[in-house]
């Protein structure tokens, strides 16, 4: 079976290159030779490579430069990714996707499901929930995977950010009132081959790892983590300072509450989800060595 693998060097795609050679012949491409701002380029890729499953890890994922960026995250987000399903369809093949927390406008008070009504408040949400709705109306194969907070030893995130800042900086200023589960990539990727190998699964899933916090805590235990593992920082957990969203205003609006719940996922599958803390320890502790 020849899984198409897209996005081959960004978080995810690092660890789909571990994960899914397990369950078929992978075929992994970056940017260089599968560009999602190309759409014809990538349909030629498609149809040279002729899978049986497409794994498309490529996103525009710059939230902030998307709201003024529009037109490269639509034809990424959005024209690319319908291309795909296209493709997909006409080959037979079946399209694993993955798509963001940011299609919901976060007001929700508990962790949305999948039946929730989205509402994106920002670019970056509208493209990808645009993204979403071509890959159903192509009547593809497909499994979408709606994941948050994602971050890995490998590229650029929020735990390598509080790294390097907290080596830099006396005090930290993180957000306090915005909820979600960080989620590593190596956990998404090793869902996702079990979700190829088992079969069966169509359309929308939550996909994040179990438990909450806010970014304000998640900050704290990576630093914590850090110095356990003998990481000289300048500022530790102690100093950084508990901000409302209000006091770091960014040109993309996030949602307050990134909740997802994971129970579908769970019982297609007959798996349990790690609660945050067990992968983010893991990576926290690769990151220092």
């Amino acid at each position: 079976m020849t899984i198409l693998l897209l996005g081959a060097n960004g978080q995810v795609g690092r660890e789909l290159q571990r994960a899914l050679p397990a369950v078929g012949d992978v075929r992994a491409l970056d940017r260089a030779k599968a560009d999602l701002s190309n759409p014809d380029q990538l349909r030629d890729v498609v149809r040279a490579t002729t899978p049986k499953i497409i794994v498309n890890a490529a996103a525009y994922t710059a939230v902030d430069k998307a709201e003024t960026e529009k037109d490269s995250a639509e034809r990424i987000n959005h024209t690319a990714v319908a291309v795909l399903a296209e493709e997909a369809r006409r080959a037979d093949a079946a399209l694993v996707h993955y798509s963001t927390d940011y299609v919901y406008d976060g007001t929700k008070p508990s962790p949305y499901v999948e039946t929730d009504a989205t509402n994106p408040i920002s670019v970056y949400g509208a493209t990808k929930l645009r993204g979403e709705d071509a890959i159903r109306a192509s009547g593809c194969r497909h499994i979408i995977f709606r994941t948050s907070w994602v971050y890995a030893v490998h590229g650029h995130n929020f735990v390598k950010t509080m790294l390097r800042l907290a080596k830099e900086r006396e005090e930290l200023t993180v957000v306090a009132d915005q909820f979600g589960a960080p989620t590593s990539a190596d956990l998404i990727a090793d869902v996702t081959a079990k979700a190829i190998s088992q079969g069966g699964l169509q359309g929308v899933y939550h996909l994040v790892a179990g438990g909450e916090t806010t970014w304000h805590g998640f900050a704290r235990f990576i630093l914590a983590e850090a110095q356990k593992n003998g990481v000289p920082l300048k500022a530790g957990p102690e100093k950084v300072k508990a901000i409302p969203t209000s006091a770091y205003p960014t040109p993309a609006k996030r949602p307050a509450n990134s909740r997802l719940n994971t129970d579908k996922l769970k019982t297609a599958l007959k798996i349990e989800l790690p609660d945050w803390d067990t992968p983010a320890r893991r990576v926290v502790a690769a990151l220092s060595a």
